[in-house]
């Protein structure tokens, strides 16, 4: 008998201790969920203050390409911090890769805060569709080109000490190049060495926001 009674306080305390783990679980949860719903996060907000195409090189079905975009980031929030834990940019033509994913380095910001980056973003013999080759040719050629700098990445809201999870944060920026004074260098853009010089002559028109999504 003292077997069996030892067996039931044995079973009576380990049911004890996992109702009290499984309260804690519940009250961490229901707190967390307050906090989220009592302040309600807002997303940052994205801008493209400038995006500089230093060279194209057009190939038969690849592309590469090197650009320099300088990307702010605003936290409208009052009481909630932004944690970037991760964030991944690259440029894009109708929707098709042309630079390879750059990862910015994980950064806090606080309350109404600014961040700005200005990374340089590349790409070699990046694969494309024939008819985008043959697209962005004629589009530099004609001096306007519609580009989208993209950003892929993850997001944590901070009060205090607490921290929600990892959120997915997508970001799509339109950027306009276009002609200055002066138009473009006869010859074709990406033919008979003209391409460099057409690609400099395109500039970015004016800064623009973002459309960000989850």
């Amino acid at each position: 008998m003292s077997k069996d009674r030892h067996e039931h306080h044995l079973r009576r305390c380990c049911g004890g201790l996992a109702a009290c783990l499984l309260f804690l679980v519940v009250a961490v949860a229901v707190t967390a969920l307050v906090v989220y719903l009592v302040l309600r996060p807002a997303k940052p907000s994205f801008y493209l203050q400038d995006l500089q195409l230093r060279s194209v090189s057009l190939g038969d079905p690849s592309l590469s390409a090197t650009a320099q975009v300088t990307l702010a980031s605003r936290n409208p929030n009052d009481r909630v911090g932004v944690l970037y834990r991760r964030l991944d940019v690259f440029v894009t033509y109708r929707d098709e890769p042309v630079t390879v994913p750059v990862s910015l380095p994980p950064a806090y910001q606080g309350h109404r805060d600014v961040t700005i980056w200005s990374p340089v973003l590349s790409g070699e013999s990046v694969p494309v569709a024939g008819f985008v080759a043959d697209a962005m040719k004629q589009d530099i050629a004609a001096g306007y080109v519609a580009l989208q700098v993209k950003v892929d990445g993850r997001v944590r809201w901070k009060v205090g000490s607490w921290v929600s999870g990892s959120y997915h944060l997508f970001v799509s920026c339109p950027a306009v190049l276009a002609a200055g004074p002066g138009g473009m260098p006869t010859g074709g853009a990406g033919l008979n060495g003209t391409a460099s010089r057409a690609v400099a002559s395109l500039k970015f028109t004016q800064p623009t926001g973002c459309t960000v999504g989850t």
